[in-house]
């Protein structure tokens, strides 16, 4: 009894810390200004209808777009790899584990490369890139049923060899843009900046509906890490739970990355975090995914601004800081932290 009231005592005081720094990140990048820097003050009289005209610019127009996306991406891409990792069983499994990221970088390639007349020229790479990355998905869904049945060691494994045949079109597309390669290889680096309401209206949705239904099966989820036979012995529909698992987070992922590009390591470090501090329970791990992803993914793209205009190069890709912060950290845990990640 103590214990569970001790692990209860632990996921909300993990809520708790996270929700905090989550609010802290949001107050710096709504603070965010390239040459003079708003103060918390400034930024919380805008809030409440009393800032300035230009500081209601610069809080409203320019940043709160960008990190109402950042919320929303990180959020859905921290869930959508705290599940892939509970239904692959593999605590290496992200949202891209399917090659999806491959998928959405060729429909976005495809849309800045060639002219597609019955798409509007604003819309035609996101809206490719959220296509392709279903059709991915299907693709590699299709390949590893055999006889009926999809193992998830198949299904990985499709992935993977699905991933690298269209990476190798992505890099033959990027080599014959001419011009256009600059673009390309921009989207892969990952940026929240240039969303607009109207874009950012498109993905809520899908990331919305796709982590509540991931929410409300993570008690299914848990049995089906004890193996398909067990979860079959106590009621679980392996078959249909796992399918829908898989749509929604390929639903979160595809409408993540459409309008933002290509962002590794949120759904892979930030789960191993949620693990480390309420244990492997996924109903604690994918509610609390949902705000550490949000507080992850602002805090780097506050990183990303802040050191970029040190430097004097303007905003850096929000990919590449989430690889340097996340890619050493997560070295940190596998060394220091494996045996409590909760794979053991």
């Amino acid at each position: 009894m103590n214990e569970k009231k001790n692990k209860s005592i632990r996921a909300v005081s993990a809520a708790v810390i996270i929700f905090v720094l989550m609010i802290a990140a949001l107050m710096l990048n709504l603070a965010w200004a390239p040459h003079h820097h708003l103060s918390l003050t400034d930024v919380w009289n805008v809030i409440i209808g009393r800032g300035t005209w230009a500081n209601r610019l610069i809080v409203v127009n320019f940043n709160l777009p960008r990190v109402v996306t950042g919320m929303i991406v990180g959020s859905g891409l921290a869930v959508s790899g705290a599940v892939m990792q509970a239904l692959f069983r593999n605590p290496m499994a992200s949202p891209y584990i399917l090659g999806l990221s491959s998928g959405a970088a060729l429909g976005a390639a495809i849309g800045m490369i060639f002219v597609v007349s019955f798409i509007p020229a604003l819309i035609v790479s996101p809206l490719l890139a959220f296509i392709f990355c279903f059709i991915t998905m299907m693709l590699v869904y299709s390949l590893s049923r055999v006889g009926g049945n999809t193992h998830m060691e198949t299904l990985l494994l499709a992935g993977i060899a699905v991933g690298a045949f269209i990476s190798a079109l992505v890099s033959f597309l990027t080599y014959i843009a001419g011009d256009k390669m600059a673009g390309i290889v921009f989207w892969s680096m990952g940026s929240l900046s240039g969303v607009s309401a109207e874009q950012i209206l498109f993905i809520l949705p899908f990331v919305v509906v796709g982590v509540l239904i991931m929410i409300m099966l993570s008690k299914e989820l848990n049995v089906m890490m004890l193996g398909d036979a067990h979860a079959m012995d106590l009621g679980v529909n392996v078959k249909n739970v796992r399918f829908v698992l898989i749509i929604c987070t390929t639903m979160v992922t595809a409408a993540s990355v459409a309008f933002v590009g290509v962002i590794g390591f949120v759904g892979l470090v930030i789960p191993h975090i949620i693990r480390l501090l309420v244990g492997p329970d996924n109903r604690k791990v994918i509610p609390l995914s949902v705000i550490a992803g949000a507080a992850y993914l602002i805090t780097c793209d506050y990183i990303a601004h802040a050191f970029g205009n040190y430097l004097g190069v303007g905003t850096i890709p929000i990919g590449i800081i989430t690889a340097m912060v996340g890619g050493p950290y997560f070295i940190y845990l596998l060394r220091r932290r494996k045996s409590q990640i909760g794979w053991n």
